[in-house]
């Protein structure tokens, strides 16, 4: 059984900070699919289209009749451990400091046999036998894809029922970048959104929360209430101006593990129905360049902290739009601005990963918020799109859809993103 995770002590200043090692990630281009979708939670293997035989490893061809018509399927992950070890030596460095690492052999229900990363609490084959001289219980696991700190894809087996503090579990958290016990940046609380996920992270135990706010002498509702709570701590933070976030940064950068960035500017309108170019300024300053500005600042803190302890620092969560990934003519400009900031996010996951900070980008459907009001249901609500947030913190997930619309926007868009441009500019 998992023992729950204690809260670490402060860090001795004399001590080295470990550095990041990542695991080994080399892969080909096949197994990607399976990166793919685990970034986003799902365990996917490659099913053949001619003889439905279910594949793993990825490859190329069906191993049963040769067609090359492999498709990535979500799978149920339930399975048989045959067989388990214990790694208590290794010449990688990523492994040499957290031996000893157990490993395991699992037979899918769907057919192929597949190695896992084991989690503490799932039995050993025959440890419940009653009679040694009679074949013990078959031990049933769930196997689930994660992303590791390298940002690939790796098969964990899970019990078959979830047990207590199980992800307090030394190997899961390796894989994920939950909130408790860690010291979290929101840098904008006056929104319903930003409130929302404050109460989510103080409910998930979260030591210390940031909350940043611009304009202080603008009182909102709900804001003196997250102020109340004990693990918050309010700070000025206006992602417009460079020097307020050197400041910030100066003061908390060493200590902060998780950044949240749900600051953002949106107005309704496209191109035409509005003159001149100050409120797109508006949407881009903070949409695009306050992430910038930000990243620029507390990227290289995170990045040297990322490997410092049980609570090292883990992930960095970007709020975006479904409209980032095809343009909302009602709403243009700002679609354009999140567009933007989508691309700078991936950016900024290509120099995060080396050290193993894990880039969230999330992609709500309209929110339940004054400038979506004109739009009729369904609408993401704040607390829903907050618990979506902590999820993926949780789970080591990537890239979150929030929502029915942004569900069935982002399955049009990668089944043609052109078809999906043409609705959207009709109206659909």
């Amino acid at each position: 059984m998992t023992m729950p995770l204690m809260k670490p002590r402060r860090k001795n200043p004399v001590l080295r900070t470990r550095q990041m090692n990542l695991p080994p990630f080399a892969r080909g281009r096949t197994a990607l699919g399976m990166t793919a979708a685990a970034a986003e939670g799902r365990f996917a293997l490659q099913v053949c289209r001619r003889c439905k035989a279910v594949q793993y490893p990825p490859r190329d061809a069906c191993h049963v009749c040769l067609s090359p018509e492999l498709v990535w399927t979500p799978q149920q992950g339930a399975g048989e451990l045959l067989s388990e070890t214990v790694l208590h030596h290794s010449n990688d460095p990523f492994y040499r400091e957290r031996l000893p690492w157990r490993l395991g052999l699992v037979r899918l229900d769907v057919g192929p046999s597949v190695i896992v990363h084991l989690h503490g609490d799932v039995s050993s084959p025959g440890a419940f036998a009653a009679d040694a001289t009679k074949q013990p219980p078959p031990v049933r696991v769930h196997v689930g894809a994660r992303l590791d700190r390298a940002g690939a894809a790796v098969l964990i087996g899970f019990p078959e029922k979830e047990t207590a503090n199980m992800a307090d579990d030394k190997m899961l958290r390796e894989m994920t970048s939950d909130p408790k016990f860690r010291k979290i940046l929101v840098t904008d609380g006056k929104t319903e959104v930003g409130q929302a996920i404050v109460h989510a992270l103080a409910k998930a135990g979260a030591e210390i929360v940031w909350v940043g706010h611009a304009e202080p002498w603008k009182k909102l509702p709900g804001f003196d209430d997250i102020a109340k709570l004990p693990q918050v701590t309010l700070v000025p933070l206006d992602l417009t101006n460079g020097r307020s976030v050197a400041e910030l940064a100066g003061e908390i950068g060493g200590k902060v593990d998780i950044v949240i960035n749900n600051a953002e500017v949106h107005r309704a309108y496209g191109i035409a129905a509005r003159r001149g170019t100050d409120v797109a300024k508006a949407e881009m300053d903070i949409n695009y360049f306050g992430l910038l500005r930000l990243a620029q600042e507390l990227g290289p803190a995170l990045k040297a902290r990322s490997a410092d302890g049980a609570t090292h620092a883990a992930a960095w969560v970007n709020l975006l739009s479904i409209y980032a990934l095809s343009n909302y003519p009602p709403h243009g400009t700002f679609s354009a601005s999140k567009a933007a900031a989508h691309s700078l996010a991936q950016c900024l996951r290509a120099e995060m990963r080396p050290a193993g900070i894990r880039v969230i980008n999330v992609f709500p459907g309209p929110i339940e918020d004054e400038w979506n009001q004109n739009l009729p249901p369904p609408k993401v609500a704040p607390a829903a799109l907050a618990g979506a947030i902590v999820q993926a913190l949780k789970e080591g997930i990537e890239d979150v859809y929030p929502g029915d619309v942004a569900q069935e926007w982002v399955e049009r868009w990668r089944e043609n993103p052109k078809v999906l441009e043409r609705e959207l500019a009709a109206g659909g």
